[in-house]
């Protein structure tokens, strides 16, 4: 699933009063396969099979006998095709812009800058501001055609994001003005020197050190393909911070939706805890410079072993405020949200753990707790167990925080998931509550001569109590135990 999550390119196309060009793309290296196969099967983009067989494949989303590379898939398309296709009507802009070619998928945000200009011109009417000519641009992210859904609306949210702050930026400053003036002097200087050369060189090698945008579409490009998580500084002003879920939040080999994320996060209640993925200091280091200074008291105050509802206590903050910062940093997968570590949790080994003897994280656990090994540690949670059984009254006084620090090392990690156990009283239909004569026998004759008058009488979420025959019934006929397992969020 990873290769569907990541972009294969991020193209910049503009539209103006030279036409339609496409300013940057990335990656821009063509494999002497890939050339070789263009020239030598010199087909339209548009066919609807580019594999030179005759097999019908309308949808383009058949499986080829040698699939392409995803540089391959971009590579089939020339500068010309893609600032013809993607530099779209003035009449798209402001709306998602989604075209399928064979397989490929071009997702993007085509914007409009013209009413930007004319608020320039009126601002600042001096002759010696030269007007700009760009009529509209195009951030685009090229995918596999088969791409989820929610990876398609994450690149265009990210598309987006771009698209207001190079519009904002070219209001105030008429950066992407100058940047397009840039590349397309650029590519006129390369244009004529591989007139004189033996072969054609890239411009977009030469763009890269000399452009501020372009370093940004690259550095996009990579984060998306490598972390998922975006930070940019466009025109070294303003930021542009973006989360790939699909690429942070993950169990094993599956990605988890968005959408269930969402859900998930709504489900904070107060007796949950906090647990952070890092320590603070690194993510105190990680926070931008003006951020929310009750985000930092969250920081700092977190702790495994607190719920939210002493968070919010400690870090003088409304609940309310406690979850909305909980859940951004759950989403931008800073901390996970867990039960309080106590005696009573009940752990078992993940299905998904990694528990190789000489693995990474094994490294990383004996770097941090010398005196243990994790497979050893790890071994102990084969089957449920609680952390009251690793208590041992004839151990020395720092061994139980040292356990407190190992199962909070083991789960940011994700290598165990906690075990609850839910007792299900049912109340059976009344046409079933029919007794006989042998059920008539008083119910605390029955166990051991306790009387439901009792302060120990069994009770169901009222004062009031039910009769020995409704009790009996219940706990005779209906009484059910499921134990599953809570995966942390």
């Amino acid at each position: 699933m990873g290769e569907n999550t990541a972009p294969i390119s991020v193209i910049l196309v503009s539209s103006g009063s030279r036409g339609n060009k496409l300013l940057f793309r990335y990656p821009f290296q063509r494999s002497p396969e890939a050339q070789s196969s263009q020239t030598s099967n010199p087909r339209s983009c548009y066919a609807l099979n580019n594999t030179g067989d005759n097999t019908e494949d309308p949808d383009g989303d058949s499986k080829e006998l040698c699939p392409l590379t995803d540089e391959q898939l971009v590579a089939g398309f020339s500068d010309v095709i893609l600032a013809t296709i993607l530099a779209t009507k003035s009449d798209m802009c402001g709306k998602k812009f989604e075209l399928k070619i064979d397989n490929v998928r071009f997702v993007g945000h085509p914007t409009l800058l013209q009413h930007a200009l004319c608020q320039v011109s009126k601002t600042d009417p001096s002759p010696k501001r030269e007007m700009p000519t760009m009529i509209l641009f195009n951030v685009v992210f090229a995918l596999r055609a088969n791409a989820d859904p929610s990876v398609i609306n994450c690149l265009h949210n990210l598309s987006r994001r771009i698209a207001i702050v190079l519009q904002h930026e070219e209001r105030r400053c008429q950066y992407l003005t100058r940047e397009a003036k840039l590349i397309l002097a650029i590519q006129d200087e390369v244009s004529a020197m591989s007139e004189t050369d033996e072969g054609p060189q890239s411009p977009f090698h030469h763009i890269l050190p000399k452009c501020k945008l372009a370093r940004d579409l690259k550095e996009a490009y990579d984060s998306l393909c490598t972390t998922g998580v975006v930070r940019l500084h466009i025109n070294n002003w303003l930021e542009v911070s973006f989360c790939l879920p699909h690429k942070i939040h993950c169990v094993g080999a599956n990605f988890i939706p968005p959408e269930a994320i969402e859900r998930s996060l709504k489900s904070i209640r107060p007796y949950h805890a906090l647990l952070l993925l890092k320590d603070e200091k690194s993510l105190l280091n990680e926070l931008p410079l003006d951020c929310s200074p009750a985000l930092v008291r969250i920081i700092k105050s977190a702790s495994a072993v607190k719920n939210l509802q002493q968070l919010a206590q400690d870090a003088d903050l409304a609940l309310l405020q406690v979850f909305q910062l909980a859940a951004h940093l759950v989403y931008w997968s800073k901390a996970i949200i867990i039960y309080p570590l106590c005696e009573n949790n009940v752990y078992m080994l993940s299905p998904n753990a990694n528990v190789g003897l000489y693995s990474s994280l094994a490294e990383q656990f004996l770097h941090q707790f010398p005196a243990h090994d994790l497979p050893s540690v790890l071994s102990k949670f084969s089957l449920p167990v609680s952390l009251s059984e690793f208590k041992n009254p004839l151990s020395p006084p720092g061994q139980e925080p040292q356990l407190i620090q190992m199962v909070i090392w083991i789960l940011q990690r994700r290598l165990l998931i906690q075990i609850h156990t839910f007792v299900c009283l049912l109340i059976p239909p009344k046409e079933d509550a029919t007794l006989s004569k042998d059920e008539d026998t008083p119910f605390a004759a029955r166990v051991g001569g306790r009387s439901l008058s009792t302060p120990n009488a069994l009770s169901f979420g009222s004062p009031s109590y039910c009769t020995i025959s409704e009790v009996d019934i219940i706990l005779k006929r209906s009484c059910t135990m499921k134990t599953c397992a809570d995966h942390s969020y």
